[in-house]
């Protein structure tokens, strides 16, 4: 069997990402490192400043300390905002929303629709992993990609509770920030049900006959967003996604994206207050990113990033 040329997984482990907040599980062991490089971005209008911070939803404890970069930013904001509010995703009904939307109608499970040899593969992946998967056969595709990211990045070491945004949620509470969501968990979860069934499929189908190499690939995706290389990360992920799943590019990315601009711009029309949103790093690369978007309205947008080199002179 060929090769493919650019995996699916590396966009499935960032179009997904938002959806792994859910889904509870163990941090991984400390131990010192650099800190990570931001993708960070400050938005200014008049007296208001908003942050534009992406984030990479499964990590672990050897991301942090944070940049000073970020560490500013936090103590400048007067609140955070994140995809959901912290409020609405430590409600203990969102698992099990998640599973019942995917079993819903049933037309789509993935017993139904997929190939006896996909349907076989899912489950060798699984058993790799130390599961037992029949019973992901009733639910449909993307659920399954879910699932299977989320325990194959646990046997990594990476860990949603590790991650930046359930990070930037703790620190907000302990300093008692104000916090709030750019959407409520049963919209991001209709938007992920909303997608192509051909698609999902066709994405799983080519995640589970990539074998060995899909921890490669998360590394390579984690290596990328720690050093901010936002080329890399628009190669493995925003432009393969946008060429091959379109139309889960455009539910996922480009009309959220669009839906939460006015807040954006509704922020940045306050009273002074500055703002940190923190939304995964897929949401602001690219010409369908919020960066892009908010440059082409005009407003002023800078990168603020420390420790990256300064582009060199021609």
């Amino acid at each position: 069997m060929p090769a493919p040329t650019e995996p699916r997984m590396r966009r499935l482990l960032l179009a997904f990402a938002s959806f792994l907040l859910a889904v509870p599980m163990a941090g991984s062991a400390p131990a010192p490192h650099a800190p990570p490089r931001p993708l960070l971005w400050k938005v200014s209008a008049g007296e208001t400043t908003v942050y534009l911070l992406g984030s990479f939803h499964l990590l672990k404890k050897t991301d942090y300390p944070l940049s000073g970069d970020v560490e500013k930013a936090f103590a400048d904001a007067e609140g955070l905002v994140f995809e959901v509010s912290p409020k609405e995703l430590a409600d203990p009904s969102v698992p099990v929303k998640m599973a019942q939307l995917a079993l819903q109608p049933g037309d789509g499970a993935l017993g139904k629709v997929a190939p006896a040899r996909t349907v076989e593969r899912v489950r060798a992946e699984f058993a790799k992993l130390g599961v037992a998967a029949d019973a992901l056969d009733r639910f449909e595709p993307w659920m399954v990609s879910v699932t299977l990211i989320t325990v194959l990045g646990q046997k990594l070491g990476y860990s949603p509770e590790d991650g930046l945004d359930r990070h930037l949620m703790l620190r907000a509470a302990a300093a008692k920030k104000a916090t709030a969501g750019l959407e409520t968990i049963d919209s991001q979860l209709a938007a992920m049900d909303a997608t192509p069934l051909s698609e999902q499929l066709a994405s799983l189908e080519e995640s589970v006959a990539e074998g060995e190499d899909v921890a490669g690939q998360l590394d390579e995706l984690h290596g990328a967003w720690r050093s901010a290389d936002v080329a890399t990360l628009e190669r493995l992920a925003v432009t393969e996604m946008r060429a091959k799943t379109p139309e889960t590019y455009r539910r996922l990315n480009v009309e959220r994206n669009r839906a939460w601009l006015p807040k954006i711009e509704r922020m940045l029309a306050g009273r002074g207050d500055d703002t940190l949103v923190v939304v995964g790093a897929l949401h602001l690369l690219g010409s369908d990113g919020i960066v892009a978007q908010l440059k082409a309205r005009g407003l002023r947008v800078e990168r603020v990033c420390s420790a990256c080199a300064p582009p060199k002179k021609n």
